[in-house]
Formats: C-alpha cells, sequence, structure tokens
C-alpha cells in the first residue's frame, strides 16, 4: 500500500504544483527553463504513475474491504463511464462541449473517480480513486484564482464535437468490451 500512496504523492503531487503554487510553479519553469521544468514534471509524472500501478497492483493481492456497493451500482458506473472518453477528446478536439465545460479532461476525471468508487468498496481503490477525484475537485475550484496555461489543441470547429462524441464512444466500448480486461484484468461486465 505504501508504493500506490507514494506514487499518488508523487503523480498527483507534482499535478497539484500550480494548484498549491502557481507563482512557484512560474519560477521553477523560468529559472529551470521551459524544456529542462517539463521534462522534471514529465519524469516525476511518470514515477508517481509508474508507482500508482505497481502499487495498486500489489494492493490487490491483499486487499482490506471497507464497504461492499449494491449490485445495481455496477449499472450506474457504466452510466457514469459513458461521457468520460467523450470528454477527454473534447479537452484536444476543442467544440461546444470544451466551450460549454471549460475544462473537459477535470469532469471525465471527477466522472471516472466517481463511477470507479462507487463501483469498488476496497481500500487501495478508496485511495487511488478517491485521490483522484479530491485532486480534480481542488484542481477545478483553483481554476477560478488562477490563469489557464494553454493547451495544445485542434483549431476549434463544430466537427470536433463529433468526432470527441464518436470517437470517445468507439473507445469506451473498446475498453468495456476488451480493453478493462487485458490492461488492467478486470472484466467490467
Amino acid at each position: 500500500m505504501t508504493t500506490l500512496i507514494v506514487g499518488l504523492i508523487l503523480f498527483l503531487g507534482v499535478h497539484s504544483l500550480s494548484i498549491i503554487n502557481e507563482p512557484l510553479r512560474n519560477r521553477l519553469n523560468a529559472s529551470m527553463g521551459e524544456g529542462a521544468f517539463k521534462a522534471l514534471y514529465s519524469l516525476v509524472s511518470l514515477v508517481g504513475l509508474v508507482l500508482i500501478v505497481w502499487g495498486y497492483g500489489a494492493a490487490r493481492m491483499d486487499p482490506t474491504v471497507i464497504y461492499v456497493p449494491p449490485g445495481w451500482l455496477k449499472h450506474v458506473s457504466f452510466l457514469l463511464l459513458v461521457p468520460v472518453f467523450p470528454l477527454l477528446f473534447a479537452t484536444y478536439f476543442p467544440g461546444k462541449i470544451k466551450a460549454k465545460l471549460g475544462h473537459p479532461m477535470l469532469v471525465a476525471v471527477k466522472l471516472w473517480a466517481l463511477a470507479h468508487l462507487l463501483a469498488n468498496g476496497m481500500l487501495h481503490d478508496l485511495l487511488l480513486f478517491g485521490a483522484f477525484l479530491a485532486w480534480a475537485v481542488a484542481d477545478r475550484i483553483s481554476m477560478k484564482r488562477r490563469t489557464q496555461r494553454a493547451i495544445p489543441t485542434l483549431p476549434a470547429t463544430k466537427a470536433n464535437d463529433v468526432i470527441a462524441v464518436l470517437g470517445g464512444l468507439a473507445v469506451y466500448v473498446i475498453m468495456v468490451v476488451w480493453a478493462h480486461q487485458w490492461l488492467f484484468g478486470v472484466a467490467p461486465a
């Protein structure tokens, strides 16, 4: 469980730099240079992600049950997960979805985390998905007080919403039918 926690601290910690102290983030970026800052940021994120995957896998071998969700919550979880991939696509294919939501990736992370919290009651699930949900909520709240940095996207067009929805739904179907089992060893259905 310690590996999972350290991974979450590293991954979400570096992703929380703007939430906690944006001036520090900007000073580091300026003093190190953008390339070096991004390289270090990426390295810490990657190490954190690897530790999360490793720690979560290890924790699944010795689970601690916190609660047993009723079976009907699995259906609620499936519904909450339907928009997740379209929202991720909408982050990089800007259109009306992105304009309406502001930051569709954070909405996607919140839905993903909440859906998994509803369907899973083990301690390692609560740590992983609870941490991501808390981070996404904190990040969204903090966005109201800080300047948004541009993220690389395609030019905004009406077609982007169609691409986001159709592409996202296709990935959702692939994930449910095959990829979730292949990637995580758990069949969602």
